[in-house]
């Protein structure tokens, strides 16, 4: 009795395992169906099925874009979402395939349009551009400018709202704008659609990734593996593959 007792008291007295919580922050803009300021969307729905597989937790920041990957850079968040691979970042953080990264693991894809002028002659046919007759935009921080700067053309970064950029591109300061293909609908239905047209060539599709900081990956490599292992067997599976269907086609309407 009395060993039973002591055993007893043993389990009490032992601590309660914690879960582990990952700080994770994402750009303070609501990008639908990906993902909303105050925690909608796709990327959320993912993750947290990610968390619940994996008993740990996730705290969401959101925060400007800049200052998210500023604070992935200094370790002070654990983690980054929805972040497309550059080479500038592999400096900053971890994606999942290192230098050559897994799309596989992405949460989602997204794409890239060029907008310009109703008459403009600036083109795009989906390898090289041609009549550039002056600056390309795109926003502050947008892994896009390393492609445009890729091919050559004079592009500069910007920090406005996609609205912005694109009255730049009617007002003339602007040839044309690189915009993220979920703000095309939005500005091309409002006031300045008239004055302007969206290519039909897409600029670029691209895989967006969790980016764990260096810190967390380096001390948690297999938890880092898990993670990004996870997000591929949540994202490939019947019922997320209908969620995302569903909100996707609803979104683009």
């Amino acid at each position: 009795m009395r060993l039973l007792l002591a055993m007893f008291c043993v389990v009490l007295a032992s601590p309660v395992l914690a879960r582990d919580t990952l700080t994770l922050c994402f750009e303070r803009k609501d990008v639908p169906p990906w993902r909303t300021i105050d925690g909608a969307g796709l990327n959320f729905e993912l993750l947290n099925q990610v968390a619940s597989r994996l008993d740990v937790d996730f705290k969401y920041e959101s925060l400007p874009w800049k200052r998210c990957l500023a604070k992935l850079e200094t370790n002070e968040v654990d983690g980054a979402f929805s972040v497309s691979f550059s080479r500038s970042r592999l400096s900053i953080g971890a994606f999942p395939g290192g230098t050559t990264p897994d799309a596989g693991k992405r949460l989602h894809t997204a794409t890239y349009s060029l907008i310009r002028r109703k008459g403009s002659k600036i083109n795009w046919d989906g390898k090289h551009f041609s009549n550039i007759d002056g600056l390309v935009g795109f926003q502050l921080g947008y892994s896009v400018g390393e492609f445009l700067h890729d091919q050559k053309i004079r592009a500069e970064e910007l920090n406005v709202r996609a609205g912005e950029l694109v009255r730049q591109v009617a007002n003339g300061r602007l040839a044309a704008a690189a915009v993220f293909d979920t703000d095309v609908a939005a500005v091309m239905s409002g006031p300045l659609a008239p004055q302007l047209e969206v290519l039909p060539v897409r600029l670029i599709e691209k895989p967006y990734f969790l980016m764990m900081s260096r810190k967390f990956a380096t001390a948690q490599p297999m938890l880092t593996q898990r993670l990004w292992k996870t997000i591929e067997e949540v994202r490939i599976s019947p019922a997320y593959q209908k969620l995302e269907h569903d909100n996707v086609e609803t979104s683009g309407k």
